[in-house]
């Protein structure tokens, strides 16, 4: 495949992707799902926007102490404000500031929101892009320049927006990345303007930025890369503002499958990644997702699992594994066993296929699954379950019981929790009590007094994240509650998950495993 069928993949989800509802992301967070797109090989992760808040900032400093793989980190923000001098913008000065190869600005392609919403004069709007990139370059970044609104400004006055594209290349722009901001542009007309900036721009690399509000954002981005472009900027899930942005996990198989195009290091990781994604933010995975969803390849009974079961390509357009899925029939017991394989040999805890054990692993996985349980973001608690299947984990302590206090004195002041914890470790009876902010908080204090004596060790692993999760909501009060605990101990981070109707209990469970999985590591 040579270097020029190559589409280079940007990945918004850090940034454009927190801007949709419902989707949240802690600075760890962040932290995490950017390992995690760099070992899945896309090329340029948008860290954020430093002048938007300090969560960015920091996580700046954080990307700046990491050793990417493949990726390149980038920061997000402005064009200089108008009749400012452009190194006495402070907010172009904190894009310098976050110290990443990559800057990545917009300005406005659209008349309209120069005169309406910058309130200037086009020749200061061009001006604005001109500096900016020319000031960045000269700093040695990156740069890559997203024109807010190309189609809709080509559409209302081409000359203008060309003229704003022609603004980034006198500066010196690497990219020059057209952007369907308000996501109401067909195909044939995103393949149009960018064969227009093609011609226009030879010796300048064009991408392609889409929004999902025609669901049209994937399409789109097609249809432009068939036009020449060589960049791709997207979330993974699609998640974005209003209807999202374009959805990394349809555009990149359809470049690699259906295309021929180069786009990550390996895309049998991409389901992984959606579902991780999903997890960490704290949202539920879309069933029906194309490539990724669990029923991408489910197939239920009659005519389409007897075809599929003698020929698969009869009822399935590419092999699930190519994604990272599976193919799923409702009446095969073994279905999924092949997954439970590799994720044991990830851990160095290899299994033998149709062995008891692999088969015993699959089957709790079913069944805790159906009870609520979730493993994508909770690989210790699945590390755990195999060790447990195969006898390679021996727990030091037994729970004798634990107590949960919540007393409140005065209303509006902060309540008091207390935990009490009896254990039996090794052999040793071990009575503890502790206060905290909060019942999870009070749990893990008591636990650790238990444990820390005899596991000295356990001092250093530290509770980074609880998320919680609310299963069949239509059971108000009584519905199962699924519970996500992330550890680390400044070295390695894993995750641990707990379902009970009994938010607590769920909480102890998460807790727990998380604990127990150090010291059975640590053995």
């Amino acid at each position: 495949m040579s270097a020029s069928s190559r589409v280079q993949i940007y990945d918004t989800t850090l940034r454009d992707g927190t801007q949709g509802e419902g989707f949240f992301l802690s600075g760890l967070d962040k932290m995490r799902i950017a390992k995690r797109l760099d070992e899945f090989g896309v090329d340029y992760i948008e860290g954020g926007w430093p002048g938007s808040n300090p969560k960015d900032i920091e996580f700046f400093k954080a990307a700046a102490k990491e050793t990417w793989g493949h990726a390149k980190i980038a920061a997000f923000g402005s064009t200089r404000r108008a009749n400012t001098a452009v190194e006495e913008d402070p907010q172009v000065q904190l894009l310098l500031d976050a110290d990443t190869p990559v800057i990545t600005i917009f300005g406005k392609s659209w008349e309209l929101q120069v005169t309406e919403v910058l309130r200037t004069t086009a020749e200061e709007n061009q001006a604005m892009i001109r500096d900016t990139v020319r000031h960045l370059k000269a700093a040695g970044r990156e740069v890559v320049y997203d024109a807010e609104h190309f189609f809709d400004g080509y559409k209302d006055g081409p000359e203008h927006a060309m003229a704003t594209l022609k603004a980034a290349v006198e500066g010196g722009t690497d990219w020059l990345v057209l952007c369907d901001t308000n996501g109401g542009c067909l195909p044939t007309e995103v393949a149009e303007f960018t064969r227009i900036v093609r011609e226009a721009f030879p010796d300048t690399l064009v991408g392609i930025h889409t929004h999902n509000d025609c669901e049209l954002a994937v399409a789109n981005a097609i249809a432009s890369v068939e036009a020449g472009a060589r960049q791709v900027q997207g979330t993974i899930n699609g998640y974005g503002e209003r209807t999202g942005n374009c959805n990394l996990t349809s555009v990149i198989p359809i470049l690699e499958l259906k295309m021929g195009r180069e786009a990550v290091k390996d895309l049998s990781k991409m389901r992984d990644l959606s579902y991780f994604v999903d997890d960490v933010s704290n949202n539920p995975h879309f069933a029906r997702a194309a490539f990724i969803g669990r029923t991408a390849f489910a197939h239920k009974g009659g005519m389409h699992v007897n075809a599929v079961q003698k020929l698969a390509r009869t009822y399935e357009h590419i092999r699930p594994e190519q994604v990272g899925n599976e193919q799923f029939i409702l009446v095969s017991e073994l279905s999924g066993q092949s997954n439970i394989l590799m994720k044991a040999e990830e851990m160095g805890l290899p299994l033998e296929k149709g062995s008891p054990e692999a088969l015993s692993i699959l089957s709790q996985v079913k069944d805790l699954e159906q009870a609520g349980y979730s493993f994508e973001a909770a690989g210790g608690s699945l590390e755990l379950l195999i060790r447990r299947a195969i006898g390679n984990c021996t727990r030091a302590w037994k729970l004798d019981e634990y107590h949960c206090s919540f007393r409140q004195y005065q209303d509006r002041q902060r309540p008091v929790c207390e935990a009490t914890v009896k254990l039996c470790v090794e052999d040793e009876k071990a009575y503890t009590v502790a206060e905290g902010h909060g019942v999870v908080n009070a749990l893990d204090k008591a636990l650790r007094k238990a444990l820390e004596p005899i596991f000295p060790t356990v001092g250093k692993v530290s509770l980074v994240d609880y998320k919680v999760r609310i299963l069949e909501s239509g059971d108000a009060t009584a519905a199962q509650t699924r519970v996500l605990i992330v550890h680390t101990d400044g070295e390695s981070t894993w995750g641990t998950v707990g379902v009970s109707d009994s938010i607590i209990e769920a909480s102890w469970i998460a807790l727990t495993d998380g604990i127990d999985l150090f010291l059975q590591r640590s053995q």
